[in-house]
Formats: structure tokens, sequence, C-alpha cells
């Protein structure tokens, strides 16, 4: 997922929506998804893939945004969403859907309710909002997004630059979350790390502060997130882009440091350490008859905390993952290197506008020194091959299919099944 995100940050003016009055936007996202996740496993044997139990359903996703039109620069949005299956689905069938809560049911949330002034050179938001920045962010790929409670200043008043700052207070995302996720919870309880290690953090945020810089040819990214009592994130990427006949193309590199701060770095009895590096490239492009492609390397240091990290509140900005499987079917990625290859068609240059097909082999390269299996075993590789196919129809309408095999050692092979649509007004 690699975005300009001053372009894409959702302060940006909405594409959908419906005047009502001089005054007021309303607009709206009607999902459903049918989902399937089979790890071999469908009675939830802790000996087997990590526990993970096979799951499956279906769900619909309702969003509804009303929005003041700007006046002297200001605005403010509200939007109500919500998450149901109209009871079709078993429960015991739900377990890795992350949907609803572990055996949880429908609910509804205000998932964004913000005011935000923008002018020329500054940008201020403070509220519930959909942001989207590289390691936290709303991660719409799925069902429902993430949103967060916030408060971020961003200047733009120098050519090809910007700086930005805020805080971020709660989160709700049952799909990032390591907490309810079906509501607000704070960032602390919202991580990834033990029990123990939340509740030293005292109910903690994350502070932020970036800079980017982006011209016809180059972009540069450096992110800083500082959760105090937890730990502190590096995020920095570098790409260039260019055209070489027919052929547009980006290349780049980026790099990820996780080092755990403050209580949690004092606490030597949570059995992990937070410390390592993540170093990644990538080489994409697409020529003019619409056949592409995208090539990803990454590498993980020797130092611990993987599984404390990753995917964490929404940020999933890495470049050698699979399309549905990413971290968590591994034993441990300390150490790992990954490799992803993709091609990809846009059916467009052949008449069919907006569809787009994909075809991916992502392989992990693991540490059986520290990677073992359910069952105790070591473990030196996981690997994926996946399919998606995307369409845009009539203006609103969406529609993601995406499959995926996976393959662990000493683990079940392993599929699993998006089938995710909708319309946007």
């Amino acid at each position: 997922m690699k975005r300009n995100i001053a372009t894409t940050f959702l302060l940006a003016s909405s594409l959908f929506g419906y005047d009502v009055g001089d005054y007021l936007i309303i607009s709206g996202d009607e999902r459903a998804g049918y989902l399937i996740y089979d790890y071999g496993n469908p009675d939830g044997d802790p000996n087997i893939s990590k526990g993970h139990k096979d799951s499956k359903g279906f769900y619909v996703i309702p969003k509804l945004s009303i929005e003041t039109k700007p006046y002297h620069g200001f605005k403010a949005k509200i939007t109500g969403a919500g998450a149901t299956d109209f009871g079709l689905n078993d429960k015991e069938d739900e377990n890795r859907n992350f949907v609803f809560k572990q055996g949880g049911d429908s609910y509804a949330i205000l998932q964004e309710a913000y005011i935000e002034y923008d002018s020329k050179e500054h940008n201020v938001l403070v509220g519930r909002n959909e942001i989207v920045t590289p390691m936290i962010d709303k991660d719409d790929w799925y069902m429902l997004a993430d949103s967060f409670e916030v408060g971020v200043y961003r200047y733009k008043g120098l050519k090809s630059s910007t700086f930005w700052a805020g805080y971020f207070a709660k989160m709700a995302g049952v799909w990032d979350s390591g907490a309810d996720g079906t509501k607000f919870e704070t960032m602390a309880d919202a991580s990834f790390v033990g029990a123990e290690d939340k509740a030293n953090a005292s109910d903690g945020g994350v502070y932020f502060g970036a800079y980017e810089f982006k011209n016809d040819n180059h972009s540069l990214q450096l992110w800083e997130y500082y959760a105090p009592d937890l730990y502190n994130t590096l995020f920095f990427q570098y790409d260039f882009n260019n055209r070489y006949n027919s052929l547009a193309y980006v290349a780049g590199v980026q790099i990820i440091n996780f080092k755990e701060v403050g209580n949690l770095a004092d606490n030597d009895q949570n059995g992990y350490d937070i410390d390592y590096t993540l170093y990644q490239a990538h080489f994409d492009g697409e020529f003019n008859n619409g056949l592409g492609f995208a090539t990803g390397i990454a590498k993980y240091s020797d130092g611990d905390g993987q599984n404390q990290t990753l995917g964490a509140w929404g940020g999933y900005p890495y470049l050698a993952n699979g399309m549905i499987f990413h971290f968590f079917e591994a034993g441990n990625l300390r150490n790992a290197a990954s490799y992803k290859i993709q091609g990809s068609y846009d059916f467009t240059k052949v008449g069919i506008k907006s569809l787009v097909f994909k075809a991916r082999y992502t392989y992990y390269d693991l540490d059986s020194k520290y990677s073992f299996s359910s069952a105790g075993l070591p473990q030196e590789y996981m690997q994926m091959i996946g399919l998606q196919l995307k369409y845009n129809f009539l203006e609103g309408g969406y529609f993601t299919g995406t499959y995926e095999k996976h393959d662990t050692e000493h683990e079940p092979k392993t599929y699993a099944l998006r089938l995710i649509g909708g319309y946007k007004f």
C-alpha cells in the first residue's frame, strides 16, 4: 500500500456525496462481504495453525456521513457505521473473521465526528477521523475501516514539503485492534503488547510528527511515532518514479525501526524485547498496454518484538507481504526475509473499464532458530500464492475478490477467500 500520504489524507474533499441545501453534504458506503478462512483446523486445536480456527461468514457494513460545506475554512463531519450478519452466521464459525469482536454480535458505532480548519498553508483536525498515515492507518481494505480519536496539525505552506504533528488518543477497528475493536479504546489497550504492559502504559496514546517531500520524480517520508511506556517507531521511505518509453515505474527503499521505551523497556518479565529494524525495497511498473508488475524484498533484523508490533494500529506499508496472509501464520519473523513478485493486467486497455487482475507469489525465508510451528517444530519457510480481481462500476460501485493459498512448514496447507463489494454515494 504505497501511497503519498499528503494526497490521500482524509482531509481531502470527498469524491462522492449529495448536496442538501446550501450547507450540508450527505455521503455513504454500503458494503457487503463473504469471507472464508480455512486453517485446516475446524476445532481450533492449539497444536494446529497457532490455534487459528476455520472461519467463514457473510456481513453487511452500512456507513452514512453528514458533512458541512466549508465556511471560512471550517467544516465538520459525522459518520455512523455498523456491522451486521442479520443472524445468518454461526458464532462458532466467526473466530478469525474479525468483523465482530470474538463471540460478539452486530453493533453500531459513531465512526467519525470531527471539526477541521483548512487554509492554503494550515490544516487542523480534531476528533474521530479515518486518518491515513504509514504506521497508524484506517486500513480500509477489509470490511469496516479503523477510526481514531486524533488531533493533528499539518503545515503545507512550502512548495513540495509538508510537516505534520499530532496525537492519537484512542482507536476503534476490530481488524487491527488488540482490544475490543467495536468501541474506542486507548492506543495502549489497542496495541499488540501483553496485558501487563498495556496496564503499565496507563491508557497512553501516541505522539507523532512527520516531514514529507514530493515533486515530479521524488518522494520522501520521515515519520516518528512515540508511545510513552510502549515503544517508538521510526518510518522512512524514499521513492523515485519515472517513465522509460512505454513503462511507468517506481523504485524505492523503506526502513522501519521499533524500539521499546519507558515502562515496557523496564519490564524484564514479559518475555520479549521490542528492538528490531525492517529493511525493504521495491520496484513496480506498468506498461502502456496494461501489463504491470510489482516486486518487493524485506529483511528483518535479528531482534525481538515482531509479534507485538507488526500490523498494530492498522499500519501496513510493507512491501513484501501476501494479499491476505501477512505475518501471523509464521511462528516468528525474527531474522527472516520475504520476497514478493506480482503480475497484473488492466483490462481498461481492451475496453473493459476499471477491471484489474493481479497474481502474486510471496516467499518468507524463516530463521528456524526462532520460528516454530504450533507443535514445536522448527520452520524454515512460509509461502503464499494470491489472485485478485478488482472492478469499479456505476461511478461508485466496487468489488474486490481475493483468493490466497498459504503454506507454512509443519502446518496444514490453508487458504482464504474474500468477496467484498459495495456502493459509495
